[in-house]
């Protein structure tokens, strides 16, 4: 044995330090107290001004001591089930999870390739491929159904996904009418009351108001989730030079105030509820004012947050990659999402989302996320390091092979092979000759060829047809309530 020495198991990256951390968090005490926040629910307000706040009209100032409260009762780890009941995630420092992204206005139509409104269909399809991707951990909608009634868009989004999956859901939802709704159909699929809170499959995604807002509806919905004791992800979108500083670290300050604001009333309706920290902190290119969902400075920023929560904090994290800015799914999207998936994972994030947006989170490709699953895998292959050791240094097959031999027919490959080489299932590694014996396709036409075969013969586990007939009725309910 060798003594004092070091060994790095795995890769990441921390992109601030000990004393950035410290300066982003005595800058959010200080805005908070002195600046504060709007705050637009008369509940709200009671409970931060009982809490200790400074309330004036809806303007909160929160005491530095307020915040520090709530880090210290939010729990440092939400884990989360399947559908089935197993334990499937634990949001928790050290652990990525994959998931795609959610309530795109279009999505790229499989079979014609054109891009169109999204549908309930759409979303359906989106949840078996993900069922089926062995690298996509959680499902979110990736689309906004406009085939149905609007005010009941996220009803039918979650029944698409409750149906098609096991995997856990990130869900959204326009108001607490619809957040009640979607939690009594995720209780029938669980078994109930009880068996959902015991082991969540669902966790609502919820936003803030930037700059320094934090709307009715998000409030309710951020309320209630806390007394059911089910998680939610609070996390702001501040756009830089527009509802936030230009300034990476002024987007960053206002982005952790608006979390951190939400934790305090979070933790004061109910200590310990499991709350997911995070924020996406994207530039408004001021060419075109597109929110630019892959520019570097994004995914610097969820790099940060990711910082802030795993090392400073102790909290799950919720950050953003697989996307890209291109119209279609081209060159310029892969190579955009390989850089931020890569990225977000070397800094620590629990849930990475939006994994298959193109065109700056409007459009959603069923191709895409393919190549992002891809891209995972070699992600994944790439931050668990390399290990030294007796059996892995294979002094002994070097000496036994010799100088010009040749390790291909050893037992030491036969046994290691799989373990230290990735395998993917599409990316081309043919010889030229013989890629073009088989078609000469591209990783487009693969991809496709994959979606199509997948969509038309991967079923799902299915729910028991009480449960999915119950599930269905709050949906028809809501439909028919419109129609009266």
């Amino acid at each position: 044995m060798r003594v004092n020495t070091q060994s790095q198991t795995t890769v990441g990256l921390n992109i601030l330090t000990e004393s950035q951390c410290d300066e982003l968090h005595l800058a959010t005490l200080e805005i908070l107290d002195r600046v504060g926040v709007n705050v637009f629910d008369d509940e709200a307000l009671e409970i931060l001004a009982a809490g200790g706040a400074r309330v004036e009209g809806n303007l909160v100032k929160i005491a530095p001591w307020m915040v520090q409260e709530a880090l210290a009762t939010a729990p440092c780890r939400v884990p989360m089930g399947n559908r089935s009941g197993d334990r499937a995630m634990f949001l928790e420092k050290g652990h990525n999870y994959y998931g795609t992204g959610s309530d795109t206005p279009y999505t790229v139509d499989v079979e014609t390739g054109e891009r169109r409104f999204a549908t309930k269909k759409d979303v359906e399809n989106f949840t078996v491929l993900s069922d089926r991707l062995s690298n996509i951990d959680f499902v979110m909608s990736m689309g906004l159904a406009s085939d149905v009634p609007r005010q009941n868009s996220y009803i039918h989004q979650f029944e698409a996904m409750v149906l098609n999956t096991e995997k856990p859901i990130c869900y959204t939802a326009g108001d607490l009418t619809d957040l009640k709704d979607i939690v009594e159909m995720a209780e029938i699929a669980a078994g109930g009351e009880q068996a959902l809170r015991e082991n969540p499959f669902i966790v609502l995604y919820n936003e803030p108001s930037s700059p320094l807002q934090h709307s009715k509806e998000a409030v309710q919905k951020l309320l209630y989730l806390a007394e059911k004791r089910l998680p939610i992800i609070y996390i702001p979108a501040v756009m830089l030079g527009a509802t936030g500083p230009v300034t990476q670290a002024g987007g960053l300050l206002v982005a952790n105030c608006e979390t951190l604001s939400g934790l305090v009333l979070h933790q004061l309706k109910c200590k310990g509820a499991p709350f997911v920290y995070g924020a996406g902190v994207p530039p408004m290119d001021m060419r075109t004012q597109i929110c630019s969902y892959a520019g570097p400075e994004e995914h610097q920023d969820c790099a940060a947050m990711a910082t802030m929560a795993g090392n400073y904090y102790n909290l799950p994290v919720f950050i953003t990659a697989g996307c890209s800015d291109a119209i279609n799914f081209d060159q310029q999207a892969g190579m955009e999402a390989g850089f931020n998936l890569l990225s977000s994972s070397l800094s620590g994030g629990n849930l990475i989302h939006d994994l298959g947006y193109i065109a700056s989170g409007m459009t959603s490709s069923l191709e895409m996320l393919v190549l992002c699953n891809e891209t995972v895998g070699m992600v994944k292959h790439f931050i668990k390091g390399i290990e030294f050791n007796a059996d892995t240094l294979a002094m002994d097959v070097i000496e036994a092979v010799g100088p010009g031999g040749n390790f291909f027919a050893t037992e030491h490959t036969f046994k290691h092979f799989k373990d230290c080489m990735y395998f993917p299932e599409l990316l081309n590694r043919q010889s030229f000759d013989l890629w073009e014996k088989e078609g000469s396709r591209d990783f487009y036409t693969r991809a496709n060829e994959y979606v199509k075969d997948i969509l038309k013969n991967h079923k799902p586990a299915e729910l028991a047809p009480d449960r999915v007939e119950a599930i269905k009725a709050i949906s028809a309910r809501r439909d028919a309530e419109i129609q009266k």
